[in-house]
């Protein structure tokens, strides 16, 4: 049961507007459904966006950020709880540790850290938590792309994608969490 969803994106004030609708969509989905947000803290970016979303719903958000971030004034007070960390890794076990599933956005660096750190731990069987994509506008394609690439050229098994599910839509991945089809491992 899911009653948490991890959601890693990005902090950026500057991307499209077709990213914030679809982490709006997100957010409000989550808090009608009754599901949690554990994310990174910030009030900024697509972080900011899917936050407000959920509480705006009536949801409950949980915020992880490092002291340092803090500090730079980009926490988000207005949410159901808000805890600091000292460091980076403690957030991030903290993010892993507290979602029932992962939803990954469009985001930059930190995101692909994140990302690519779950699909890690999942292959290494560190979890067995579903890893959905929300691919809007296609922003996944190149990183799938290369996912493939790195695949054909034997860098990882062929059956790589089997520790993700890309969606195109928040109301997909909604679908595919309450039937339970992510792959099995």
């Amino acid at each position: 049961m899911i009653r948490n969803i991890t959601v890693y994106c990005s902090s950026s004030n500057h991307a499209p507007k077709a990213y914030f609708d679809c982490a709006a969509r997100l957010g409000r989905g989550m808090a009608e459904r009754g599901i949690g947000l554990v994310f990174g803290g910030g009030n900024v970016g697509l972080m900011g966006c899917v936050s407000d979303a959920v509480m705006h719903g009536g949801g409950t958000v949980r915020g992880i950020i490092p002291r340092f971030l803090e500090e730079k004034e980009v926490a988000h007070y207005g949410i159901s709880e808000l805890f600091v960390v000292e460091t980076m890794h403690e957030r991030k076990m903290k993010l892993t540790e507290w979602g029932d599933a992962f939803v990954i956005l469009p985001g930059g660096f930190g995101t692909l850290d994140e990302l690519m750190e779950i699909i890690t731990w999942k292959h290494l069987g560190h979890h067995h938590k579903p890893i959905l994509l929300l691919n809007c506008n296609g922003f996944w394609e190149p990183l799938l792309s290369f996912f493939r690439r790195i695949a054909e050229e034997g860098m990882v098994g062929k059956n790589h994608d089997r520790y993700y599910t890309v969606c195109s839509t928040p109301e997909e991945v909604f679908g595919i969490l309450e039937t339970g089809e992510t792959e099995p491992l």
